[in-house]
């Protein structure tokens, strides 16, 4: 009988034949430029009254809310094109000396052009006219919920984070986001499912830098972030969906780029370069940039401690025209980053044995600073081919080839890996490698009031999975032989049988670990795993406009073939209703999904807790199978958008997602090697709001806002060990944010010589705060089963209190907790218990005692107010060619001292970036 992969490659080879089939069948197209992927075309023939075409006429297209704006001029023959750009709404104006200026709204939702016929009336001599937006031009019709913004909006948005430059962007101007360390976008409530479609390319692997490379935003000309229902054709990672257009050089016919470095705090150094040059038929645009710094990840202190990196980027995008219908696209990236894994107090001076590990005294002394560091390198080549069928119709063909390969490389001495009994018991060092290899074929067609696409895609994804693990603990539970009259490890020793006088055999040894005891002169125990994750898609959708009525209907089928196998039939459907008197858009929808298991270490996550060697490392819960089951989400989402008058847009959508097998994150030691965990269910219910002010009077500005709960409910499916949910009642997950809100406002000055082209941009980031379940506090198990606190039965003199024993003193002094009015410090302790009505913390939300819960009131990050600004002046020296722009940009202006997380489950303790400034000199030609 055939296999799924015969199965597959027969399913995807049909379709394309059907799909290319209607190519050679189709009538010849008129002759116009093509778009692929995510992009589409504007084409115009400008005429006068009498049919005479107009050569020399300016053709000027906008959108209001995202900012694009792009001009271009009319040939002899009176044509002229407007290539790659997004899909959205817009409005084209068209002018000429002698004429009236023509206006027309254009809708550019496929990569079907857009073919227009602007007639220009002639004017009166003495005719002025004005253009004015007005409040129709600030709504689409549209049920899906997202966000626009173009690359204006890129560069006067201050970021903070330089090396994942791109989610930075979208976790500004997105609604619905919790910001994260390390660059880490948790949007919708679920933890990292998003998905990255560059010019018709889907990537769902995860993009915080500590799992990849992303995309340089400077190669981005475009992005819309879709939150709402996804279309038919998204799958994979949906709760955002990124829609990136890269820059183009087609069209470009004298050579045009900039060249710009930038030098900051923590000695942070870029430096980028690009050129964009081609004509009518081709183009080419080139992108190479680079960044050392000496803080690259977040840390767990405020204070920076062995955090340098370094990233390089390049990107090159390649547009050729073989003919008058025929294109090629060829999009070719490569990146790698090198960074070291920052420390915290707890890793300097790391003590450990030094002789003697498995006698009855062994020696400890000083192992030096913990050394573990990460290397990460990306390539991706993505060739697209498109065909013109018709003037309605449009086929596209996307190829793709990309690869990660991560290596975490341990301490030189791995006994300094050694961190804290709760954090870090074993030295790791991991190669780890994930290859896709895929096809996305379709064909969309345009006519009347319908937008349709039908396509199919075929994705492999190739992991390779190598880990070296050994035990750098001397009094690890599990791998020392004896204990003391208290119960507890004592160092030393090889054997139970050893034990003697006031030590006895230890009851948890496990004899499988000591072979790979380091601290007792074992040696790294070896894995391996591979697997290769097949999913073949096919989706009809279609965008139905009748009136004031816009309806999407869309069904999409998944067949997902990894470790597990599941198929999935998913509609998506979608109705908008526009009150034009009122300049109101309502609209809802729904989408069933499949979730598939996160690929980031899915082999070992599954397969280890069966090895007896791993299975106790890995902390992994008994009864709970291995293999990660892919699950299905059902969400729901109400919107409304609303025109306030010329110069206001307010956009809002309630989502409501309930997902069977939900995946989340758990974390191996204090180490980047992260684990998908599969929990029975979860609900997310939540809004998100966005708000726009488009520019007036070279003013613009916009505010985003959301409040998204993620409720997770046990037991754990499947995976690796998770350290949440065993009261076995419903948890917030660690990046449930009650509310969070970016307020973005920017001014340009457009007179005077001395400051036009002056700018600034200003932002203020609000986020209530994430969970923080590791935080102990006081509340005893018989008042709430679902206690959020630790240490629940402690009392001292009949009065509760905190058990802070399980934390050093660097961790209490991470957490900013105060003891009766005592702060702790890296190098002094906080009692070891502490009376609740004493306890509080300068970082973190500490419930009272006795209202501790895991799913109503957990411990959370205290919230904080992030204040960034830039300011720039263009064209310095008013050149006409060579122009030099300057700006300055200031992150946490305030330099507001500040958790985004405490000991996470997911990726540990982070603080926000100190106040930093940075300047930049840009030279474009």
């Amino acid at each position: 009988m055939p296999g799924f992969g015969d199965i597959a490659r027969t399913s995807f080879a049909t379709v394309l034949l059907c799909l290319s089939g209607g190519v050679v069948a189709a009538t010849a197209p008129a002759a116009y430029a093509a778009q692929g992927g995510n992009a589409g075309t504007v084409h115009g023939t400008v005429t006068d009254p009498s049919g005479a075409v107009i050569p020399g006429a300016t053709a000027h297209l906008h959108n209001a809310v995202s900012g694009l704006d792009r001009t271009v001029t009319s040939d002899p023959t009176g044509q002229f094109d407007i290539t790659n750009l997004p899909f959205n709404s817009y409005q084209l104006s068209v002018t000429a000396s002698g004429f009236q200026r023509f206006q027309q709204a254009v809708d550019v939702r496929s990569s079907v052009a857009v073919n227009l016929t602007p007639v220009l009336r002639i004017s009166a001599a003495t005719s002025t006219v004005t253009v004015e937006a007005n409040s129709g031009d600030l709504v689409e019709n549209d049920p899906t919920f997202h966000t626009d913004v173009d690359r204006d909006l890129f560069i006067k948005v201050p970021l903070e984070s330089q090396s994942s430059s791109l989610t930075a962007l979208v976790t500004q101007t997105t609604p619905g986001i919790s910001a994260d360390s390390n660059g880490m976008a948790h949007g919708l409530g679920d933890h990292a499912q998003n998905s990255l479609s560059v010019d018709g390319q889907s990537i769902t692997d995860q993009q915080s830098k500590v799992f990849s490379n992303q995309l340089p935003s400077n190669s981005v000309q475009s992005i819309e972030v879709i939150s709402g229902a996804p279309p038919a054709e998204y799958g994979g990672k949906t709760s955002l969906v990124i829609v990136a257009t890269t820059r183009s050089g087609q069209g470009v016919s004298k050579p045009t780029g900039s060249f710009s470095s930038t030098y900051g705090t923590f000695g942070t150094g870029t430096a980028s370069f690009d050129l964009s040059y081609g004509n009518k038929n081709w183009g080419n645009f080139l992108e190479l940039d680079g960044m050392n710094t000496g803080r690259f990840l977040d840390p767990p202190e405020f204070s920076v401690i062995h955090d340098k990196g370094n990233e390089e980027n390049a990107f090159d995008r390649i547009d050729y025209s073989l003919s008058p219908v025929d294109s090629l696209h060829l999009n070719l990236n490569y990146s790698r980053s090198w960074f070291q894994n920052p420390n915290a107090y707890d890793n300097v001076n790391v003590q450990n044995v030094l002789a003697g590990g498995a006698s009855a005294a062994p020696v400890f002394g000083s192992v030096g600073d913990t050394d573990q560091r990460s290397q990460i390198v990306t390539f991706n080549v993505a060739p697209t081919y498109t065909r013109v069928v018709n003037n309605n119709s449009v086929f596209n063909l996307t190829t793709y080839v990309r690869k990660d390969q991560y290596h975490y490389y341990p301490s030189n001495n791995p006994l300094a890996d050694r961190g804290p009994e709760n954090l870090q018991t074993s030295s790791i060092s991991q190669a780890r490698s994930l290859l896709n290899a895929g096809a996305n074929a379709n064909l969309s067609y345009v006519r009347g009031g319908h937008n349709f696409k039908a396509g199919a895609e075929y994705n492999s994804t190739f992991l390779r999975e190598g880990d070296s693990l050994g035990v750098v603990d001397p009094f690890y539970a599990l791998s020392s032989p004896c204990v003391d009259a208290g119960g507890n490890p004592v160092a030393g020793y090889s054997d139970p049988s050893q034990c003697a006088g006031s030590l006895s055999a230890n009851p948890s040894y496990l004899p499988v670990l000591a072979p790979y005891d380091l601290t007792r002169a074992g040696a790294y125990y070896h894995y391996a795993g591979r697997a290769d994750i097949k999913i073949v898609s096919l989706y009809v959708q279609d965008q139905i406009k009748k009136g004031n009525w816009t309806a999407n209907l869309g069904i999409r089928g998944d067949l997902y073939n990894g470790l597990t196998t599941a198929t999935q039939a998913q509609p998506r459907l979608g109705l908008g209703y526009n009150i034009k008197p009122s300049g109101t858009v309502l609209s809802i929808s729904y989408a069933r999904t499949l979730e598939t298991p996160f690929n980031e270490n899915l082999v070992l996550a599954s397969e280890g807790c069966t090895d007896p060697v791993l299975s106790p490392l890995l902390s992994c819960t008994p009864g709970v199978a291995t293999t990660e089951q892919p699950g299905y989400r059902n969400e729901f989402h109400a919107g409304i958008q609303q025109a306030i008058g010329k110069h206001l847009v307010a956009s809002g959508e309630y989502i409501w997602k309930y997902t069977h097998n939900a995946f989340d994150f758990s974390v191996l030691g204090n180490t980047p090697i992260t684990f998908p965990v599969d929990w029975h269910n979860s609900k997310i219910p939540g809004y998100a709001l966005h708000i726009a002010v488009p520019e007036f009077r070279h003013f613009s500005a916009y505010s985003v806002m959301s409040s998204v709960a993620a409720r997770f409910f046990p037991p754990q499916v499947a995976g690796a060990g998770a350290t949440v949910g065993q009261t076995g009642l419903p948890f917030r997950i660690d990046h449930d944010e009650k509310f969070n809100q970016t307020t973005h406002v920017q001014y340009t000055f457009a007179h005077g010589r001395l400051i036009k082209g002056l700018w600034g941009g200003f932002n203020w980031r609000y986020d209530s705060g994430q969970v923080a379940g590791s935080a102990p506090c006081w509340n005893p198990l018989s008042h709430d089963p679902n206690s959020a606190c630790d240490g629940t039965t402690t009392m001292v003199n009949g009065q509760p209190a905190v058990d802070l024993s399980g934390l050093t003193a660097d961790q209490q002094f991470q957490a900013g907790f105060i003891c009766d009015g005592q702060r702790a410090t890296p190098g002094h302790p906080l009692p070891a218990t502490c009376l609740a009505s004493q306890f509080s913390s300068s970082l973190i939300t500490i419930p009272a005692p006795g209202t501790g819960n895991n799913d109503k009131n957990p411990p959370r990050i205290a919230p904080r107010s992030l204040f960034d600004a830039t300011v720039g002046k263009d064209n310095v020296f008013h050149a006409d060619r060579y122009k030099v722009d300057l700006n300055l940009t200031a992150v946490n202006i305030t330099n507001d001292y500040a958790l985004y997380n405490f000991l996470s489950t997911f990726s540990g303790t982070h603080y926000v970036t100190p106040r930093s400034l940075t300047g930049k000199v840009t030279v474009n030609f």
